[in-house]
């Protein structure tokens, strides 16, 4: 891959990088889902605010569980193999570098003569 962020070369595999991007975020905010909410049921006293932690706590499990059931199943994820999940890994460490080197902001920055006609003075 070049470093020329507007080359159509570069948008190959684009989708795919995307939804394990979004896999991973929603993975890691179910997580999150479910620590907090066993925090906040430990430190409530309410019975019905518990219960109904309880049941929040249930379905923020399920959650969790069903994405990364996705996840290992598009083999988005390897929870028990380090050797492939390390691959996944680096490769996602890699493109990151590739972006961040690419030159997403020119220096040149003028767009005039980009648009169909003047703004309105005010």
């Amino acid at each position: 891959m070049n470093n020329d962020y507007l080359d159509p070369i570069n948008s190959l595999h684009v989708p795919e990088l995307a939804d394990t991007t979004f896999a991973m975020d929603f993975l890691i905010r179910a997580k999150e889902a479910v620590r907090n909410t066993a925090v906040a049921l430990t430190e409530t006293s309410s019975p019905d605010l518990r219960a109904m932690l309880r049941k929040q706590l249930t379905q923020s499990i399920t959650m969790h569980q069903e994405i990364t059931e996705l996840m290992v199943e598009k083999k988005w994820f390897h929870p028990h193999d380090l050797k492939e999940q390390y691959k996944l890994d680096q490769l996602s460490a890699n493109n990151t570098i590739m972006v961040g080197n690419m030159n997403l902001f020119p220096v040149e920055t003028n767009r005039k003569g980009m648009f169909d006609r003047t703004p309105d003075e005010h």
